[in-house]
């Protein structure tokens, strides 16, 4: 008995089979059309063409089928066609032309007695002409009245009575399709009363029906004339200060907003409806600074061959630098960290959520402070680029356990680099900090001798290309304080606050994240690369922003308590130290803090005495040492621990 082939086991999928069957039957109409266009209707089409017509029917189809499927004309659905799958229809019309002319000429299916004998008959170059153009009408035609049908405002469209009335902020592309979902789903009980855009060409005009009322800086008399109920932001690339700016404008009025995911949620959120993944705005949206955008396919290409191990991957950082690094499949993925829970919650997101083979992905437990381990995961896994993001970061902590934080961060650091060279990695990328310029803290002076040692290995090792990646504080990491400000707002506050004047330089973790991946491609090697941050942002600004993003009053529903500062904790972050001088690179956004190069033997020896303190656990002599090291500035060690000073979350 015969078995029968299921539908599912066919390269095509079921609306796909449609779609080819109807491109092929309109180019058999083409074929036809081509042949009674070109001969007078009152003698018809000679007998001789007639029988090439005939002959060449089944090879006009048969090809037809061929060749959109190789070109994959029918892999997306005609509704969903773009202005490059016209491109493809255009290529597919010609090589299709010149597949049947170039098989009629070889295989002459058709001849005819003459004078001279018999004759080949070939495609008139009139019907060869009236094809291609038929071809490219018809299938080209029919993409295009799909979309136009898909496309269509609903006639008729009324909104429920129970329905909210939304004014959408944005007329482009994410505006125009969130208008097209809540035209086709009524269920969503939205009204859209009309468009707000800054585009002096867009104004007055209708968008599906809807009309632009004017500009942002029109919006409170735009909000007085239409009083909506809610007002949505649908542009995901929009800056921090338009979308500030609208925030407070429904604020000033008792009016919701909310707002579309950013790109980077967009490409983390994968398919659904754009509406129905709409948000309320959080402060990180409206933090002012126009975000960094990237094209991580052509900026990260650089990793698509390499093995790549990422320290610290169950962390904020980590766990953001593995996402985007299976983007651009690499060939292997090789996921440290030492805290199990974190690692596993990485690994399955990876494996679950963005569907990374698991032969392509490894995940290993492992403390980076240990020699033997980490040299054995290297030789194991043989990584040609590492990523270095496992550090200890939370700066009251650090403050009271000074010892472990200068042996995880700096000379775990410079254990890895080591071995680094040692094997022949092909690149190392610390991920460093704002607080390693003109340390003065703990945690500040632990990196600063990271950034060193990756400096002095730079110098023994020219084989490996190392690189140094500075920023400052990115939103939403464990510890920093949008999250404290949240747990405090929930609770009914107070929101606590150092000092009035205290700023900060803010960056969301997917920006930071394709900065470092950029950085790693930069430089000869030994480079310190430093984010550019944008304005620093006011702490107490902050505190006050997310309070109002709440439904809630600064100072009247939730307090805000200025508590002092903490020891060695800075009004100001600085991204260069007086030493270095800020200088350009080809990438967007990244500069070079050039500076004169230390002795690597000098290095070696200010480490070997480090070393040797930490092992004895002396903070005193470790002080001592490490501001030799650092430069001025730098406090005794330990002295936030000694004093019991560790002062209230706020400072960031």
């Amino acid at each position: 008995m015969r078995r029968r082939l299921p539908l599912a086991a066919l390269p095509l999928h079921r609306h796909q089979l449609l779609q080819l069957a109807i491109d092929g039957g309109l180019v058999v109409l083409a074929y036809w059309l081509a042949y009674e266009l070109r001969f007078d209707q009152s003698t018809g089409v000679p007998d001789r063409y007639e029988r090439l017509f005939s002959a060449t029917l089944p090879w006009v189809f048969v090809l037809a089928l061929a060749v959109f499927t190789a070109l994959r004309l029918e892999q997306k659905q005609w509704r969903y066609v773009t202005q490059r799958d016209y491109g493809g229809v255009l290529q597919a019309a010609v090589g299709l032309t010149l597949l049947v002319v170039g098989l009629v000429a070889l295989v002459k299916p058709v001849t005819v007695p003459s004078a001279s004998g018999a004759v080949n008959v070939s495609i008139p170059t009139g019907v060869t002409a009236f094809f291609f153009l038929l071809t490219l009408l018809f299938v080209g035609g029919s993409r295009f009245v799909a979309r136009l049908v898909a496309d269509r405002p609903l006639r008729g469209f009324r909104a429920r009575r129970d329905a909210r009335r939304v004014l959408i902020v944005g007329a482009g592309d994410g505006g125009r399709l969130t208008l097209r979902e809540i035209l086709r789903n009524p269920e969503l009980r939205l009204n859209p009363v009309g468009f707000v855009d800054d585009d002096p060409l867009k104004r007055a005009m209708r968008v599906d029906g809807v009309k632009v009322l004017g500009g942002t800086d029109q919006l409170p008399r735009i909000l007085d004339e239409t009083e909506p109920d809610e007002i949505l932001i649908a542009i995901p690339s929009a800056p921090g200060t338009l979308r500030a700016r609208v925030v407070r404008a429904g604020r000033e009025r008792g009016i919701e907003v909310r707002t579309l995911p950013t790109v980077f949620e967009l490409l983390q959120a994968g398919s659904g409806a754009v509406v129905r993944q709409v948000r309320q705005v959080q402060v990180e949206d409206v933090l002012g600074r126009e975000p960094v955008r990237m094209e991580l396919d052509r900026v990260g290409a650089y990793l698509s061959s390499e093995i790549v191990l990422v320290t610290g991957a169950g962390g904020s950082i980590g766990s953001e630098l593995a996402r985007q690094i299976a983007r651009v499949a690499p060939r292997r993925l090789i996921l440290l960290d030492h805290a199990e829970d974190n690692l596993f919650a990485i690994q399955r997101e990876l494996e679950e959520d963005r569907h990374v083979h698991p032969s392509a992905l490894a995940t290993v437990l492992a403390d980076c402070k240990e020699g033997d381990r980490m040299r054995e995961v290297l030789a194991e896994h043989r990584p040609t680029v590492i990523f270095h993001a496992a550090a200890y970061k939370h700066v009251g902590l650090m403050e009271a356990n000074p010892v472990e934080a200068v042996r995880n961060n700096a000379l775990a650091t410079r254990l890895l680099a080591r071995l680094a060279g040692e094997l022949g990695v092909r690149a190392f990328v610390l991920v460093s900090t704002d607080k390693a310029v003109v340390p003065a803290t703990v945690m500040g002076a632990s990196k600063a001798l990271a950034e060193y040692a990756v400096e002095e290995m730079s110098g023994r090792f020219p084989g490996t290309r190392y690189a140094t990646v500075r920023f400052g504080n990115v939103l939403g990491s464990s510890g920093s304080v949008v999250p404290i400000f949240r747990r405090q707002i929930a609770r009914g506050g107070p929101v606590t606050v150092t000092d009035e004047r205290m700023t900060r330089y803010f960056m969301t973790i997917p920006e930071a994240v394709q900065l470092i991946i950029r950085s790693g491609s930069l430089g000869d090697g030994g480079e310190i690369f430093v984010l550019e941050m944008g304005d620093p942002v006011s702490i107490m600004q902050l505190a006050r922003d997310m309070i109002e993003l709440s439904g809630l009053r600064p100072d009247e529903d939730i307090a805000i308590d200025v508590i002092g500062r903490r020891p060695g904790e800075k009004l100001h972050e600085e991204l260069f130290n007086p030493h270095e001088r800020p200088q350009p690179t080809p990438a967007e956004k990244i500069r070079h803090a050039r500076r004169e190069p230390r002795d690597p033997e000098a290095v070696a020896t200010w480490f070997d005495g480090i070393d040797r303190l930490v092992h004895d656990g002396d903070v005193a002599g470790l002080a001592a040492k490490v501001a030799g090291l650092v430069g001025d500035g730098v406090p005794p060690l330990g002295e936030g621990a000694r004093t019991g000073a560790a002062g209230a979350p706020g400072g960031g």
